[in-house]
């Protein structure tokens, strides 16, 4: 059946599949993403980020406040890239420690088509590979649907990308439904983005990841925030949001980007 791109937007939901921590194999954890797209442009976001953006609009209004909630909505796709499918160009927008970061960028694939083909679901695909962020990938896309985008960062084939993983198998993204929406979705966007370039925010990455402790002083002594973005004023309450951050930044030694 051909795929066509009406006056409706469409969500495209891949089951995801990461090793954040390269040491314990128990790290590997599979959720779903959403990307939505109107043709034009796509949003590519975790399911879990539409759940804590609903949980968080009701606590607002009841103003009953359940970290267990948010707790259990935890996701390994903490950040939202926004995509341009005229001219390929993306932003990247994530939280580094305590203050949310974006980031454009306009990633080159040098992608090789290869012959073999394979039906995956409903859709026949044909596979091709890229190098990309320091991993080989493989990618089956689907001229049945004439999009140029994937998830991820990943796009620029002759249609979707109903598959990719890296040559590891540390990632991998695959495309499980497809379904008409009313309108793309955009999360939430929870105080104001610092924007910098790239390689600025990969090394304020590698700077959390070496050393959480004097990050977070750092933060905290240029003007620290509580959790809701806002100064905050309970000692207890930052010092324990400061430790489980950095027991998780120590366990995400496997970026999806290695390089």
């Amino acid at each position: 059946m051909p795929f066509v791109m009406a006056q409706q937007s469409t969500r495209f939901v891949y089951q995801v599949t990461t090793t954040p921590d390269s040491t314990n194999a128990d790290s590997r954890k599979t959720e779903l993403a959403y990307l939505d797209t109107d043709g034009k442009k796509s949003y590519f976001y975790a399911e879990n980020s539409l759940k804590r953006d609903s949980v968080m609009e009701r606590m607002r209004t009841t103003k009953n406040f359940d970290r267990n909630q948010m707790q259990n909505l935890r996701s390994n796709l903490q950040f939202t890239i926004e995509k341009n499918l005229t001219n390929q160009n993306l932003v990247y927008k994530s939280r580094i420690g305590r203050d949310n970061y974006s980031y454009s960028e306009t990633p080159s694939f040098d992608w090789k088509i290869l012959p073999e083909t394979v039906k995956i679901g409903d859709y026949q695909t044909q596979k091709a590979e890229t190098k990309f962020g320091g991993r080989t990938w493989y990618a089956w896309f689907t001229q049945e649907i004439p999009l140029q985008d994937g998830p991820y960062k990943f796009s620029g084939l002759p249609g979707l990308i109903v598959k990719i993983q890296d040559e590891k198998g540390d990632y991998s993204f695959d495309l499980m439904q497809t379904k008409k929406i009313a309108e793309i979705y955009q999360p939430l966007n929870r105080g104001q983005f610092i924007s910098l370039s790239k390689s600025k925010y990969i090394e304020m990455e590698k700077k959390i990841q070496k050393d959480p402790a004097s990050f977070f002083s750092a933060q905290r002594s240029a003007g620290g925030r509580g959790p809701g973005g806002g100064p905050s004023s309970d000692p207890k309450q930052m010092q324990d949001m400061q430790k489980r951050m950095e027991a998780e930044i120590k366990s995400k030694n496997n970026p999806i980007e290695l390089n």
